[in-house]
């Protein structure tokens, strides 16, 4: 095997911008090509952000050559671009940790490296956190320290950047708005904006009408031209915007070619001759919703669907491309998203809105005041809910029942399997009186024989359904952790002990005449969600417990009051205790 400094000649002598800061010019187009094969062959054999931190190599050079990190602050808006940033600050010798348990985060982390002066998993926040630090360097009269944005991957689309633009231009800091226009986040890049930028004139734009010193376009895989564009702007202390064009995938064909497919992945058998990946077989709960949602489109013309910026990620893509005039990519817009969604729903449409979890959060307003309070019959479906393994913090959809239980009117439903998923859209498309949200994980589906050739289920099961009879102890599985807690009963039942094993499909309304019984027959009680313990539905049935007097014992297992890392969705579970094995030792301890 050759070594690092055989494969990569320049590469293996950097670890700090300093040590970049000591090449020539002419020296950097070669390191460039080693920095992009070091990030092919690594991510290829870790997995992880493959297309867009391709097209960020010459870009993340330039900036660490010209620039004085950390002094000079930079900022990544997504952060899965900065892996380059990560390569040249410190954290090349431990790059194949990437994303792996107890290893560097993919994305820009502050408690990881004093290079990362921003945390930035989420999007079109950039601008808010560089305005906020050049501000408090004007009042600490450190007006020489330049502030950088890097905007890229669609990022352009979200809401809150345009609130940063609206303060950034008038307020006199040493600030620079770099847009990595590379027209893609995963899926193409939708609305006006996107095109006014394919089509901008440099002395009139957005950016020039907004105050801005606008510079651009300059090619964003030319080095020198990069180079020689940062210089010129380092003693430019207003504020401004470079605009770049850059290709996602830069310099491997397929991911050229196929850059939403290559937008992240996993890690490949050979890489010496990297082919496609072979797409497992296996369907997703993703793949059931998207399948579904286009089964229900083609049945009834009222059905419409909306995803801020994951219509491949969340399913939608297969409606959309079908019936573009009904379903619907915003961008990266979440509280657009819901609130057109409560716009579409008021005048009789049934609307499937589609987030992740995690960004479910920054839409949490728009959820209250125009879809709950209006009791609108909005569909949520919250994919990536709970665990989200390798994204790790920035990415888990730990908070979305603890949010969601204190609203007026909404049903929240959490189903076991892909069937319960399936037959909950068909249901809901057609009952829905009010707000819905439907939360499910990013997994493969556990359904052995599922098929979309089997009947739908036209009645919403009770929230708690029993799996099985036993004594001893009552296991509650919320949503999709029925699968674990019923290898959990197994386990038990190799012991000689029988668990009463319950299904929690139904959240809100809370099935509180079940719960009841269950209290009244069971000594131990233990719940098992995938989301955060506090307020969760497990603090439902505690609550009932302390209204109603009850003497058992109940444990509620899930995810604690901490920030949850990254690592393999088995790992992050076993971490947490909420693996089969566990849940059982939990089981023995408290029965002695």
């Amino acid at each position: 095997m050759q070594s690092l400094a055989a494969k990569f000649e320049l590469l293996s002598d950097i670890e700090f911008p300093e040590d970049l800061k000591k090449l020539n010019l002419n020296q950097l187009p070669q390191l460039c090509t080693e920095i992009r094969n070091f990030i092919i062959e690594n991510v290829l054999q870790n997995g992880g952000h493959f297309a867009a931190n391709l097209g960020v190599v010459e870009l993340t050079v330039a900036l660490h050559f010209v620039y004085n990190a950390p002094y000079d602050k930079i900022v990544w808006d997504v952060g899965h671009q900065a892996y380059i940033h990560k390569i040249l600050t410190g954290r090349k010798k431990v790059f194949y940790t990437n994303r792996k348990l107890g290893g560097i985060s993919g994305f820009p982390n502050i408690f990881e490296s004093p290079y990362d002066s921003f945390g930035t998993g989420h999007s079109s926040t950039s601008v808010s956190a560089v305005l906020g630090m050049a501000v408090a360097a004007k009042l600490l009269n450190e007006t020489n320290k330049k502030h950088i944005a890097i905007v890229g991957d669609g990022a352009l689309t979200g809401g809150q950047l345009f609130e940063g633009l609206n303060n950034l231009a008038v307020s006199e800091t040493n600030t620079l708005l770099i847009l990595n226009d590379n027209n893609i986040g995963i899926d193409k890049n939708t609305g006006t904006v996107n095109n006014h930028l394919s089509n901008i004139n440099p002395l009139n734009n957005i950016f020039t009408n907004l105050g801005l010193h606008y510079t651009g376009i300059v090619d964003g895989h030319d080095v020198f031209e990069l180079i020689s564009s940062f210089k010129m702007l380092k003693d430019i202390e207003k504020p401004g915007v470079l605009h770049i064009k850059t290709t996602k995938g830069k310099g491997h064909p397929e991911a050229e070619k196929e850059q939403t497919l290559w937008h992240s992945t996993s890690k490949y058998i050979k890489i010496e001759n990297p082919q496609k990946q072979k797409l497992n077989n296996k369907l997703k709960y993703q793949d059931v919703f998207g399948k579904t949602l286009l089964e229900l489109a083609r049945s009834n013309s009222k059905i419409c669907g909306v995803t801020p910026a994951m219509p491949t990620g969340c399913g939608m893509i297969e409606a959309m491309n079908e019936y573009p005039n009904r379903f619907f990519d915003v961008g990266i817009a979440e509280q657009h998203a819901v609130t057109f969604s409560a716009g579409l729903a008021i005048e009789g449409f049934k609307v499937f809105c589609s987030l992740y979890s995690t960004f479910a959060q920054r839409a949490y307003d728009q959820i209250i005041h125009d879809v709950c309070l209006q009791n609108l019959p909005v569909i949520f479906c919250f994919d990536r809910a709970g665990n989200a393994a390798d994204d790790g913090a920035t990415h888990h959809g730990m908070y979305d029942i603890a949010m969601l239980l204190p609203l007026p009117n909404i049903t929240i439903a959490t189903p076991s399997n892909a069937t319960d998923l399936r037959n909950m859209l068909h249901y809901f498309s057609k009952n829905a009186k009010g707000p819905i949200a439907i939360r499910y994980p990013k997994g493969l589906i556990p359904d052995v024989d599922f098929n979309f050739n089997n009947k739908v289920g036209i009645n919403l099961p009770s929230g708690i359904i029993k799996q099985n009879e036993g004594k001893e102890v009552a296991i509650i599985a919320v949503g999709t952790m029925l699968e674990i807690c019923k290898n959990a009963v197994k386990i038990l039942a190799s012991k000689s002990i029988n668990a009463t094993l319950y299904s929690m499909i139904i959240v809100k309304p809370f099935d509180e005449t079940n719960i009841i019984k269950i209290l009244a027959q069971n000594k131990f009680v233990i719940t098992v969600e995938d989301g955060c313990k506090t307020n969760g539905a497990g603090s439902l049935i505690k609550q009932v417990k302390s209204d109603n007097n009850f003497l058992c014992k109940i444990i509620n297992l899930g995810f604690p009051d901490e920030v949850i890392p990254h690592g393999s969705y088995f790992e992050i579970f076993e971490k947490y205790k909420l693996n089969a094995q566990s849940i059982a030792d939990i089981v023995f301890e408290n029965l002695g």
